[in-house]
């Protein structure tokens, strides 16, 4: 069966820098584009990234644009978040999910077909 499993979550201190991996397996990894969600306490679980299947093609949205980088490694069905210049407000559990689309990137929950558990991240300020 898929299986997505994100680690690399912590606390860190406002203006530090975490990465997050997500390793997929059961699936054929580059006929999907990935993405990373986050979910605060008491909100809405919100797209921080995506990449396209290829790697050619990336989207973040506007509140880490500059900060973050999503990345993908087909060879070992990986894909990455390099979260840098954190703030308190990106304390969130952060979800890896995997969508069956080999065209660009799609921002909307309800595109991914598959999900990880989530891990957390905490920004101290």
């Amino acid at each position: 069966q898929v299986q997505l499993v994100e680690s690399g979550g912590g606390l860190v201190q406002a203006g530090g820098s975490l990465r997050l991996s997500c390793a997929a397996s059961g699936l054929t990894f580059s006929n999907y584009a990935m993405g990373w969600f986050r979910q605060a306490p008491g909100k809405e679980r919100d797209i921080v990234a995506a990449i396209s299947w290829s790697g050619g093609t990336t989207y973040y949205a506007d509140y880490v644009k500059g900060r973050f980088t999503i990345s993908r490694d087909n060879a070992k069905n990986m894909v990455y978040l390099q979260m840098n210049s954190l703030k308190s407000e990106d304390t969130a559990v952060y979800y890896c999910a995997a969508d069956r689309n080999r065209g660009g990137t799609r921002v909307r929950r309800a595109q991914y077909e598959y999900w990880g558990q989530g891990t957390q991240v905490t920004v101290s300020s």
